[in-house]
């Protein structure tokens, strides 16, 4: 949502709402309300003093030697607060997701079952609520603040439900093209038109509609152990090194943006070594540069601060939200973007660092 949508719902101008992002213009109560009717929230969800945020001590589980802000996750235990920092692989969770429907084969015969799996459509018998269901955004994407944007939409509204399919940026996409999801999340720079995202838009959604709403600029670079024993600080440096680096699956904005920098450097990919050495996502390639099976891998600068490891930045990216206008005016997806600008998502992207928030929310291409 732009200033200038929200400055027409709220009944105000867009200085207005300019003025109060900026904290150069403090609202008063009938304004206050206004927005806060606006956005859907309570008027202590948008404004607060620092001093309110409450302050507690907790004992920390670990040692965690990181050089920003540590993230943890709480919990009241024996009457004192623990501190469990998230790093690492302690950032994510693995879970089992509960089924919503079983398929339904026709007299269990193998044969048709398997006619039936290479079929575009199949017939399942719902579990769940069909009601429930309904009320359902999916979305692809790579990047885990999805996963956190998710988690805190679903607290604000108990009935919504947001189904997150991990994918890098070109298959993200290729499942919105296909129908397969309200949202493609996606970080792709095209050399030629030195922009972000549009063209590779226009290219796949062809005759569709859509519009591209930003949640950021993240920092694209090599994820290399702390202290960058190697000294890395360009492509030719891994190859004079010999290091061995791990590389992300085709289609991928990471490994988009290691080959532009390759061919800048006039570095071939036979020179680089594990320049085949794929994984699909940005965590397994942290993982694989903390095991020292790879000297270096491209990632982001949040998942670097993430796992404690070094970083070499190679370039800024735009990470942008694609949602067909056709979906805009359904219920569970307003409900999810008017929680994008929410204090808390803002607040949750910041403490990841290798994020710039600025342009959160802000509505940069419509197709």
């Amino acid at each position: 949502m732009s200033q200038q949508d929200l400055a027409n719902i709220a009944g105000v101008t867009r200085q207005t709402i300019s003025g109060v992002e900026s904290g150069q213009y403090t609202p008063n109560v009938a304004i206050t309300l206004r927005l806060a009717k606006a956005l859907g929230c309570k008027v202590e969800d948008l404004f607060w003093m620092e001093e309110d945020l409450p302050t507690v001590e907790a004992v920390v589980t670990k040692t965690v030697l990181t050089k920003g802000k540590l993230r943890v996750s709480l919990a009241r235990v024996g009457g004192q607060w623990i501190a469990h920092p998230l790093m690492g692989k302690d950032a994510f969770r693995t879970e089992m997701i509960p089924v919503d429907a079983e398929t339904i084969y026709c007299n269990n015969l193998e044969e048709e079952a398997f006619d039936q799996m290479h079929t575009s459509k199949i017939l399942v018998r719902v579990l769940d609520d069909t009601e429930k269901l309904q009320n359902s955004v999916s979305i692809a994407g790579c990047t885990p603040i999805i996963s956190l944007w998710a988690k805190a939409s679903e607290r604000w509204h108990p009935q919504l439900r947001v189904h997150y399919t991990f994918a890098n940026s070109m298959d993200a996409l290729r499942s919105l093209a296909r129908g397969e999801v309200h949202i493609a999340g996606m970080h792709l720079y095209d050399p030629k038109t030195q922009e972000y995202n549009i063209p590779f838009v226009r290219e796949v959604l062809s005759d569709k509609e859509a519009v591209l709403i930003s949640i950021g600029v993240w920092e694209e670079g090599l994820l290399v152990p702390l202290g960058n024993p190697m000294k890395i600080k360009t492509i030719a440096d891994l190859v004079e090194a010999k290091a061995t680096i791990v590389n992300r699956e085709i289609g991928a904005g990471s490994r988009m943006i290691l080959e532009r920098q390759m061919e800048q450097e006039q570095v071939s990919p036979s020179a680089v070594q594990g320049f085949d050495h794929t994984v699909r996502s940005h965590q397994d390639v942290a993982t694989v540069v903390i095991s020292g099976i790879a000297d270096a891998g491209i990632s982001t600068a949040s998942i670097a601060a993430m796992f404690g490891l070094g970083f070499v930045p190679l370039h800024s990216s735009r990470y942008d939200l694609v949602i067909l206008k056709s979906y805009l005016n359904e219920a569970p997806v307003q409900q999810l973007l008017g929680t994008l600008e929410h204090r808390f998502v803002k607040s949750q992207l910041e403490i990841l660092g290798g994020y710039d928030t600025s342009s959160l929310g802000e509505v940069v291409a419509s197709i």
